[in-house]
């Protein structure tokens, strides 16, 4: 009898045609990438250069120091991120905060653009250049000067500085911060960097001489630990002159201090942390087996090695996904792998991890020790393999077909990466060459071996075990150390079996439809939209662009949504989409699909969103069909299993049960009650309960009573396609959906922002911070002209905030306005401002508040303000109107909300329109003081 042909059979065979070819010798080295232009001044100074024409007119700067917090003196504990803040407060070229003001005028934002961090072993300055006036190139290269060697750092500055960085550090406080700091000690093993957190001390950053920040600056920002790097809309040529002029002056000290290279010894003993902490929204566990060292891919052989390691990455994330969809699953999540050591350069490990669930923690330790000794023990199936090596090939030659319309920010990693570590900078070409001779070569055999080599027959070094105490069951003592690192040893022991290869069909679908026909078929060429009626009456709108090489994005959208239901319904359709989709499509579970798309760039997700049923997707442009055909089999055989029913429903309350230990998860609970008149639809976020009270059909039928017919939907495609092409797939896949009877309506639940002033304090957490909130809000019929007028409100407070609060009172660290402008369901605003402090300055942050407002109000924003806010707004524009996503939004609102999708050809008069008086008048209209709820986040009083 002649077996049927599997998809894994087939895909192996290509495979194995593919391999004939003649590989290259492994000896051979990289070839480095032509495109980029590699360089050292005659001080030490390394620059990159790329040429890369998305955005258009931008360039991305980065001035990157091999010097970070692990270098600091005793002395200086926390003053290599003092140091980093310095950059904005006063240089050779920008007295204090002229630097801001500069970047601002040119629409660079401070913290959304223009930003910086601090690590162990680098510091990296970020800046972003729009390149429309010939100038702001140049001074670019200025501010990049300045950081490297002209900060004036004068003792007044440094002080004023220390109170934005105390608050950044109450900010980041908190159960991670705590976790990490207990971690700390075990993870660097003994090493400098346990005592070299970036952030500091609270007495460090509050006593340290300013002397140290000098020093910490004049023995490391130097040429020869600095690297510039531009990337963009450039010429080479006239780049690499730039860096010359302003970076060959630059001096080396007479006597340089050595820079060490510090490494954590490997670990030896078995040891283990054991953190409870009431705050704990999971419970964690990881297992620390190896650490090791390795230099970056130099060869064709490191390169294939390269390649090796990344098939085994998906090898075991495959694994460890299909046990999360067991009807009882051992953990929420978990995983098994190489890792990059945060510490030091070109250090690796090998790690398991998992998030507990209802099982509990010997449960997860158990499945992630025996998931590992049954890939020691058995290797993986050629099937699963063979998948692996589609996604692999796919997502090299993705990479490369998008390299023409990546943006420039998406490459700067690899620049930073080869200063900071070595190796060889190739470009995604030549990589995507080489893997296609080298992935096909790679046998079962080698990845088995790899898996021993790399998984360690030993139990692991270092168990870590971080929970909410309400994670050990009454009556019994949490788990020790010592017995942690007894259960991993005895999983290690435990007999495993070997996992069936599952075969597949070949082809996702073993039938087409009968094609439908299109009806009618209309362009306007003003948007470049073309418009199609299909056979069923489903409307598609279509947008070619050239904007994202080999990628299209789609959506599919009318109104409904979760309020198309009777109240009584609504608390159950909220999950519908995501119980549906835990299911699968047609005969395939999700493990199934996964498989079946190997190779395939293809995501979806039908979703009930509030006020409308929406289908999402993307694929690259060669898989479009393949997209179409699961939106089909969603639409038409939605599935139905109750072990994965089973396993969302425990995955998920799990997940969410210690979410409310979190004081900003409380306190945001109870702003949303307390705006909202604690409402009882109130979409909060989901109990435990929410997810234990589902009912399988009851909420299958639900998302089926919707999203089982086409009718009244609107498919848009928005990307890299032809129009020619795509027609008879749409007549195919589209125009043949069912289009039974669905209402296109929604009801309005009446959710308003309570009237009045409201003021409330919520006392939660145990570290010293506070978080004030100030909403306001009400109904407004929706314009354009308000819109903008809204929107640069919401900007100019922000610029305000920043001034004001953080720079001149030193109030807080960040704070943020937004705004929100809805026509659905029915025309209303709200203005929400949110400011992290500390207790002791609650007051003087309101009253910092009011008093912004009240300016703004009596005389609205300055000229230079209202300039600075539009500048930032119209290089935002710019950049986002060669974007598939911009454009998909603004067609969606066109489908959804009846906006004209013109609009998003006006935007730059609209806000070149707003003036000063405008803003003026939506202060005193929308920023009420007679109208508002302030919340503020207080810590729990001390036992």
């Amino acid at each position: 009898m002649t077996k049927p042909l599997t998809f894994a059979a087939l895909i192996a065979g290509l495979l194995l045609t593919i391999s004939t070819a003649a590989a290259p010798a492994l000896s051979e080295r990289m070839p480095s990438n032509p495109a980029v232009r590699v360089g050292k001044l005659d001080n030490g100074l390394t620059y990159y250069i790329e040429q890369n024409a998305k955005p258009a007119q931008r360039v991305e700067l980065r001035l990157v120091v091999n010097a970070g917090s692990v270098l600091e003196d005793d002395d200086q504990r926390g003053m290599a991120h003092l140091l980093e803040h310095m950059a904005f407060n006063g240089s050779t070229h920008f007295k204090k905060h002229e630097l801001i003001a500069y970047l601002r005028s040119i629409g660079v934002r401070f913290g959304a653009d223009l930003n910086a961090s601090t690590g162990f072993d680098a510091t990296i300055y970020m800046l972003p250049i729009p390149t429309d006036k010939p100038d702001n190139l140049e001074q670019g290269m200025t501010v990049l000067q300045d950081w490297a060697q002209g900060l004036t750092l004068n003792d007044q500055d440094i002080d004023d500085e220390r109170q934005i960085v105390l608050q950044e550090k109450r900010a980041r406080s908190g159960y991670g911060q705590r976790s990490l700091e207990s971690m700390l000690p075990k993870l660097a093993n003994g090493s400098r960097y346990q005592d070299r957190l970036p952030i500091g001390t609270e007495e460090s950053i509050l006593h340290a001489k300013a002397d140290a920040v000098r020093r910490f600056y004049a023995d490391w920002y130097r040429p020869d630990l600095m690297a510039v790097i531009m990337v963009g809309d450039i010429d080479p040529a006239a780049a690499e002159k730039m860096i010359q002029r302003h970076f060959a002056g630059l001096k080396m000290p007479a006597s340089p201090r050595p820079r060490p290279a510090y490494t954590p010894a490997p670990l030896t003993k078995a040891d283990a942390v054991v953190f409870l902490d009431k705050e704990a929204p999971t419970n964690n566990v990881q297992l620390y087996y190896s650490s090791f060292g390795r230099k970056p891919p130099a060869t064709v052989g490191d390169f294939r090695e390269a390649l090796i390691r990344q098939l085994f990455t998906q090898l075991m994330k495959t694994r460890f996904s299909r046990l999360t969809q067991l009807a009882e699953p051992p953990f929420l999540g978990g995983g098994a792998g190489e890792t990059t050591v945060p510490f030091g350069v070109n250090q690796f490990g090998f790690t398991a991890a998992a998030s507990i669930g209802k099982a509990g923690v010997n449960a997860a330790i158990d499945a992630l020790v025996q998931e590992n000794m049954r890939a020691r023990q058995f290797g993986f199936a050629a099937g699963d393999l063979d998948f692996a090596k589609q996604n692999l090939l796919a997502t090299y030659e993705y990479a490369a077909k998008s390299r023409a319309t990546r943006d420039s920010a998406a490459v700067l990693g690899a620049y930073i990466r080869h200063f900071l570590a070595g190796g060889i900078i190739t470009g995604i070409d030549t990589e995507n060459d080489y893997a296609k001779e080298l992935i096909p070569s790679i046998t079962l055999d080698e990845i088995n071996a790899y898996v021993k080599s790399i998984i360690p027959a030993t139990p692991p070094k270092l168990v870590l075990y971080t929970a909410h105490p309400n994670s050990v069951a009454a009556g019994q003592a949490a788990p020790t150390g010592a017995e942690l690192l007894a259960r991993a040893e005895a999983a290690a022991k435990l007999p495993v079996e070997k996992i069936a290869e599952k075969a597949l069909p070949v082809n996702l679908m073993s039938y087409k439809p009968e094609p439908g026909a299109i009806v009618a078929q209309s362009e306007d060429k003003t948007l470049g939209v073309t418009t199609l009626t299909l056979s069923n009456g489903v409307k598609v709108l279509l947008k070619p662009t050239g904007f994202s090489k080999d990628k299209v994005s789609m959506l599919a959208a009318r109104p409904g949504g979760v309020y198309a239901f009777p109240e009584a319904d609504k608390r159950t359709a909220r999950f519908a989409s995501a119980v549906q989709n835990a299911m699968g499509i047609g005969a395939y579970t999700p493990s199934d699909l996964q498989r079946m798309l190997a190779g395939k760039a293809v995501a979806y997700n039908p979703q009930l969103a509030s006020y409308a049923d929406l289908l999402s997707g993307s694929s690259r442009s060669g898989d479009i069909e393949t997209l179409l055909q699961v939106n089909y089999l969603s639409i038409t055989s939605p599935r139905r299993d109750e072990n994965l029913f089973r396993s969302f429903v425990t995955r998920n309350a799990e997940a969410v049960r210690n979410r409310s230990a979190m004081p900003e998860m409380r306190f945001t609970e109870a702003r949303m009650k307390t705006v909202y008149g604690n409402h009882p639809q109130l979409d909060l976020p989901p109990q435990p309960a929410d997810f234990e009270a589902l009912n399988l059909d009851r909420t299958l039928n639900l998302q089926r009573a919707r999203m089982s017919s086409a009718k009244g939907m609107t498919y848009i495609f928005v990307g890299d396609f032809d129009i020619d092409q795509l027609k008879p797939l749409l007549a195919t896949y589209v125009a043949t959906l069912p289009v039974g009877d669905v209402p296109l309506t929604y009801r309005d639940p009446d959710i308003r922002q309570v009237r009045g002033v409201v003021r409330q304090e919520v006392k939660a957490g145990v570290e010293q911070k506070s978080q004030v909130t100030f909403d306001f809000g009400g109904d407004l019929a929706y314009s354009y002209p308000e819109s903008w007028s809204l929107g640069l409100l919401a900007d100019v407070l922000n610029l305000r905030i920043t001034d004001e609060l953080r720079e001149k009172q030193k109030l807080i660290y960040s704070g943020n306005a937004s705004v929100r402008y809805d026509k659905i369901p029915r025309g209303g605003y709200a203005v929400a401002i949110v400011l992290p402090t500390s207790p002791q300055n609650v007051g003087k942050v309101e009253a910092a508040v009011w008093s912004e407002i009240e300016r703004l109000q009596a005389n609205g924003p300055t000229a230079a303000d209202l300039d600075k806010v539009k500048q930032a707004r119209l290089q935002s524009y710019r950049r986002a109107l060669r974007e598939d996503g911009y454009w998909m939004n603004y067609l969606r609102q066109s489908v959804l909300e009846d906006k004209d999708p013109h609009e998003i050809l006006k935007i730059e008069q609209r806000v070149n329109d707003v003036t000063a008086q405008d803003i003026q008048a939506a202060a005193q209209r929308f920023l009420d003081r007679k109208n508002h709820v302030e919340m503020v986040l207080s810590p729990e009083a001390e036992n």
